[in-house]
């Protein structure tokens, strides 16, 4: 759910309204059979990937770039509701819906359409940030001049149709002691709509039905805790066709509110999941063998979505104990996507916004408070998924497999199996770790999806693997095998040329590749875009040949192509070296 402030003035800052829960120490390690009851996802459902505050000529383009390919089954968007406006200045202006119109910061109504194509056709669901608890916290002037109070919105909503004869706000205490105030009081000051009216639920159900009709496949319901069960089944009971429901639930230990009131409705969003993921990857990953409900997870795992983080958690620093990982945690953070996407619990959602060093800062935007388009090479956006993307492989290909052949160090390194599917190592601590594993796959060789390299499995099923600092290995059945290193040419087939390896030693986190460039046409020119590609077979050594003209000097340098598409070089000055006459020749160099 979305955190405010109390609608005072428009400079006001944001509350959380989440009364917490009290961290739960471990449970004590039990049998790796324990790990394997865990309820499982359906196989072949695909993760859902969060775009936060992304416009959507972004999404269409990421959904045909990254997302199809990669496996991830749905996209969710933002509101695209027509909201109060800060001018793009906050994050939660977006979560005050003003009127239902496709007029939001995100783009129009063609704009939205063009992306629901583009993802469909690109394999993926649509799944849209539905805000059906209340309307703004005050009047305003939304996009196109229109304007409303905070209990009136032409045409769609007048006083009465809202709890505020008396209007009361939900307080801290309500959470445990009062579950009526939580479902019937104001949210933070937000105007609460009435949702037990036929009329308001008519209301939300057009609009519902209005994205449906353009191909919206499913809502993420926002503050879905203080909607009432019964309204919210009689408002679901008005949809058309059968969109995919999963429930913003926020719970803690004690309160009145519980997310097994709503899972008779739709899929329901566990929040325990991600808290007990920072508590463990802050901590001692090994207790993670029994993952699942005993630790006090609220939603049986065939219910659940789960996240590391959202827009709100990543917020909150400390308070009361929401505090989740973020983008911030750098290492930590995808190692915790990593277990996330690894383990059989829930659908899986993984999540990219924008960065920030300011809480209250919303995405960038241009003139009139319009989101810009997502540029994953500006620094401005987090693009995370798209490290993910040979995680969601994994996950896709291991569905409905239990967990086997679980191994820790006792400390901060696991390793575990699904079924005869895939097998992951996750390394939390400083140093490299070197060893025999038993993975449980067939005998062959397989690239590590989760960063560089390959591993090769014996016919017992063991492998020795170095899984790096602070790092990870994951390997699956239908991965494919690291691509073989061409073969060096002789140079009698090509007159005038040299056969040349470039040997670069070279330590890459996940998702980045290496390549050479140069001065020569075959090097690319300095242009990064048309560098040669290396192998990673004999990671950390990276390989490839390359046909130069003979007897000429030569400058290059070796670079990291990010994952988020940005290129890293390495340090000056530009290697250079001259081919010989005739024969062949080799550089051997190490990342400076």
């Amino acid at each position: 759910m979305r955190s405010y402030k109390p609608p005072a003035p428009l400079t006001a800052a944001v509350l959380s309204v989440l009364a917490g829960a009290a961290l739960l120490a471990p449970v004590s390690l039990g049998a790796a059979s324990s790990a394997a009851a865990q309820a499982a996802p359906p196989a072949g459902t695909g993760p859902i990937v969060k775009l936060w505050s992304w416009n959507w000529n972004s999404v269409a383009r990421e959904c045909t770039d990254v997302l199809g390919p990669a496996g991830y089954g749905a996209v969710q968007v933002s509101p695209p509701h027509d909201s109060m406006s800060k001018g793009g200045s906050v994050w939660w202006d977006i979560y005050q819906p003003a009127r239902y119109t496709l007029t939001s910061k995100f783009g129009d109504e063609d704009a939205f359409k063009r992306m629901i194509k583009a993802c469909h056709d690109a394999g993926l669901e649509v799944h849209a940030d539905a805000v059906i608890n209340h309307m703004t916290g005050q009047g305003s002037t939304s996009y196109g001049g229109y304007g409303f109070s905070k209990y009136d919105y032409p045409g769609t909503y007048s006083s009465w149709d809202f709890r505020n004869s008396p209007a009361c706000v939900i307080d801290d205490a309500d959470y445990r002691n009062d579950g009526w105030r939580v479902q019937n009081c104001e949210l933070s000051g937000l105007a609460d709509l009435n949702t037990g009216s036929e009329y308001v639920r008519n209301q939300i159900a057009g609009w519902l039905n209005r994205l449906t009709a353009l191909g919206v496949d499913g809502f993420r319901v926002d503050a879905a805790k203080h909607i009432h069960p019964d309204d919210l089944a009689a408002i679901k009971s008005k949809l058309t066709g059968s969109p995919y429901l999963h429930l913003e639930v926020i719970h803690g230990d004690g309160e009145k509110v519980q997310p097994g009131q709503y899972t008779g409705i739709g899929d329901v969003h566990e929040f325990v999941f991600g808290r007990k993921l920072k508590e463990q990857f802050t901590g001692q990953i090994h207790w993670l063998e029994t993952f699942g409900q005993s630790w006090g997870l609220s939603v049986p795992g065939d219910k659940a979505v789960t996240f590391v983080d959202n827009h709100d958690t990543e917020r909150k620093e400390s308070w009361k104990n929401d505090a989740t990982l973020t983008y911030k945690y750098g290492d930590t953070y995808k190692l915790a996507n990593v277990f996330m996407l690894a383990w059989p619990y829930g659908t899986p959602r993984v999540y990219s916004g924008f960065t920030w060093s300011d809480k209250e800062a919303g995405p960038p935007s241009s003139g009139g408070g319009f989101v810009t388009d997502a540029d994953c090479g500006s620094g401005r956006w987090t693009c995370f998924h798209r490290q993910m993307t040979g995680m969601v492989g994994f996950h896709n290909a291991v569905a409905g497999t239990s967990v086997g052949n679980w191994y820790d160090n006792g400390n901060n390194v696991i390793a575990f199996s699904r079924g005869n599917k895939g097998w992951v190592a996750i390394n939390n601590e400083g140093g490299s770790v070197t060893r025999t594993f038993t993975t449980g796959l067939p005998a062959g060789t397989y690239a590590n999806v989760a960063g560089s390299g390959s591993v090769t499995v014996g016919s017992d099923g063991t492998a020795s693997v170095t899984v790096p600092a602070k790092s990870a290995v994951a390997v699956h059945v239908g991965g494919g095998p690291t691509p073989t290193p061409t073969p060096t040419p002789s140079p009698t087939v090509d007159p005038g040329r040299i056969a040349t390896s470039f040997n670069a030693n070279v330590t890459t986190s996940w998702g980045q590749n290496v390549f050479v460039v140069g001065d020569a046409a075959e090097l690319g020119g300095w242009n990064p875009a048309k560098a040669v590609a290396l192998s990673s077979a004999d990671y950390p050594v990276w390989k490839a040949t390359v046909n130069l003209p003979a007897g000429r000097s030569i400058s290059y340098k070796y670079i990291k192509k990010n994952p988020d598409g940005s290129v890293t070089w390495e340090s000056d000055p530009d290697r250079s070296f001259t081919t010989p006459s005739s024969g062949t020749a080799t550089r051997t160099d190490t990342w400076r």
